[in-house]
């Protein structure tokens, strides 16, 4: 049974629906002797994430690892519930959900694996919308706009009186959390009458055929489809930049002149997963790999000495389980 799923941003189509990733053995009959890891969580991550997987199956073909999509929060549940090894997450584990993984005595580590931007896109016909202050998108996306604010010319007067279609991560997904504690200034407010997803492909489909959109997801999404899509420039109205509106890009995502909506990437660890030799192997793999995939799906890599402490962070965590 060979291999065949392909990455949907380096493939260069769309998908609306999860991947399951299974890394089969070669022969069926040397499936109960395969190494099982399963993954969930963001679909912010999802495509490094996939990628890493897609690399070590090429290396490790007796590895079975499956790869589920159903957002930050969702992963987080499944995590603590002990239901999958290790989470993808666009923004860190709360309180509350710490709690309910150490109830289930499980303890876990973050590894940062990449640097993203959460991008701000409208249709290419829109030809209005040059730029927008962080004070904009919060009068679009607060929750005192919901079914008030409902034209672009409430935005600017000089814009035209047309609806103005919203597009952007459902409530149970990092980048939701992320955009409405930067724009909003609290994390979980945010209007409710927007078309919402856990995955990012969803968005861009949304936008990329709507003249009146305007949404918000990740900058590897926009990567991968920015033949349909036009980004907005996002000035930040802080007096220390002083350089008005910038472009997400590889550099200003890094050096996080792109403010507020830079952001690091993670992939938490269980303490009971980091136990299991082929577990350490894999994510002894991901280290190492991430570096040049994730360049290649779109996201910004950590310097080399980054990726050598959380390797670092990872065998001390080990240990501590032993």
């Amino acid at each position: 049974m060979g291999y065949a799923a392909t990455h949907p941003l380096r493939s260069g189509f769309l998908r609306g629906t999860p991947l399951l990733l299974a890394l089969l053995a070669t022969a069926c009959g040397e499936e109960s002797t395969s190494q099982k890891i399963s993954i969930d969580g963001s679909s912010t991550v999802f495509p490094i994430t996939e990628a890493v997987v897609e690399e070590y199956a090429r290396q490790h073909p007796r590895a079975r690892i499956t790869v589920g999509v159903s957002g930050t929060g969702g992963g987080f549940q499944k995590f603590c519930r002990r239901e999958i090894d290790l989470t993808n997450a666009s923004r860190p584990i709360t309180d509350r959900e710490g709690q309910d993984c150490h109830r289930q005595d499980i303890d876990y580590l973050p590894l940062t694996v990449a640097f993203d931007g959460l991008v701000v896109v409208v249709h290419p016909s829109n030809t209005w919308v040059k730029s927008l202050k962080v004070s904009e998108l919060k009068k679009i996306w607060e929750p005192a706009a919901q079914h008030r604010i409902m034209r672009w010319n409430q935005i600017r007067p000089e814009w035209p009186a047309a609806e103005i279609h919203l597009f952007g991560a459902g409530t149970a997904s990092g980048t939701y959390d992320y955009f409405t504690q930067a724009v909003v200034g609290q994390r979980h407010a945010s209007r409710g009458d927007y078309t919402a997803s856990e995955d990012d492909n969803v968005l861009v489909q949304g936008v990329s055929t709507d003249p009146l959109a305007l949404g918000f997801f990740g900058f590897a999404y926009y990567e991968a489809n920015q033949a349909a899509l036009r980004l907005v420039p996002i000035d930040d109205e802080q007096p220390h930049n002083g350089a008005g509106p910038i472009v997400p890009t590889v550099e200003t995502v890094k050096n996080n002149t792109y403010a507020p909506l830079s952001r690091p990437l993670l992939l938490y660890v269980s303490s009971v997963a980091a136990r299991r030799p082929e577990v350490q192997a894999f994510i002894r793999f991901y280290l190492t790999q991430a570096p040049d995939l994730a360049r290649e799906v779109g996201y910004i890599p950590l310097p080399a000495t980054e990726y050598r402490r959380q390797q670092a962070r990872f065998d001390e965590f080990v240990t501590q389980q032993r």
